[in-house]
């Protein structure tokens, strides 16, 4: 049996990939930074939660120490996330960036990641397959963003896609690192959640789809990539 952990897991990608995964025969949990919304969410699932905020060390390593007492952990897939740029609407440009909006959204997009790593790795490498997913973003891609006409190009934010291309860096720089492990980033698509202020154009079944391909990936599948649901993206 794969068990799988999935952070920020109540809601948008993260639920629907948490359905898909469990009806893939995963053994799944649910991170959750409010407990009882994740034990609500885990029943309507039918699936586990365990409470974990990843911007804070103490819930992270709870979080590992209870699932290494359940018995393991084989894929993690690294779906919290945040974009406190998005204001009324609308994104708050270079114009508006502050530090502190900058703090806010890697705390959680890329230390948050980074934190979890650190926790779990040594789960992970207890499995005869391990497997992380870091969910990134289309706006990661330096080449995308300076390509004029793009809709990537267009996006006037800052810190979310800064903090997406420092993940994609610290999946590159895992994979090197951890070559029994399949590491790799994945960009669901511009999808309707909270995240956006569900601006987005795809549902979270199709947005979902690359991170559940991943998650499921075999001993000899591909690591340190970056790809859609069409193949690799440029970085």
């Amino acid at each position: 049996m794969t068990t799988t952990l999935i952070t920020g897991g109540t809601k948008g990608l993260g639920h629907e990939t948490a359905r898909r995964l469990k009806d893939a025969g995963h053994t799944v949990y649910i991170g959750s930074r409010d407990a009882a919304r994740g034990l609500a969410v885990a029943q309507e699932l039918g699936v586990r939660t365990v409470q974990l905020d990843v911007t804070d060390d103490a819930s992270v390593t709870a979080a590992a120490q209870r699932i290494a007492a359940d018995g393991g952990l084989d894929v993690l897939v690294n779906n919290a996330g945040t974009q406190v740029e998005m204001h009324d609407g609308g994104v708050v440009g270079a114009d508006g960036l502050t530090a502190e909006m900058m703090r806010q959204t890697f705390e959680t997009n890329v230390f948050g990641p980074v934190r979890v790593l650190h926790a779990f790795l040594p789960l992970l490498l207890r499995s005869a397959a391990p497997v992380v997913v870091n969910v990134s973003s289309g706006l990661a891609s330096l080449t995308r963003v300076t390509a004029p006409g793009t809709p990537a190009y267009a996006y006037p934010g800052v810190a979310y896609p800064a903090s997406k291309t420092a993940l994609n860096m610290i999946t590159v720089q895992y994979a090197k690192a951890y070559p029994g492990v399949r590491i790799n980033a994945v960009e669901p698509g511009f999808t309707k959640t909270d995240l956006n202020g569900n601006t987005g154009h795809q549902t979270v079944a199709q947005g979902a789809e690359i991170i559940v391909r991943m998650a499921c990936l075999g001993p000899d599948g591909p690591t340190g990539g970056y790809v859609d649901v069409n193949g690799t993206l440029p970085w």
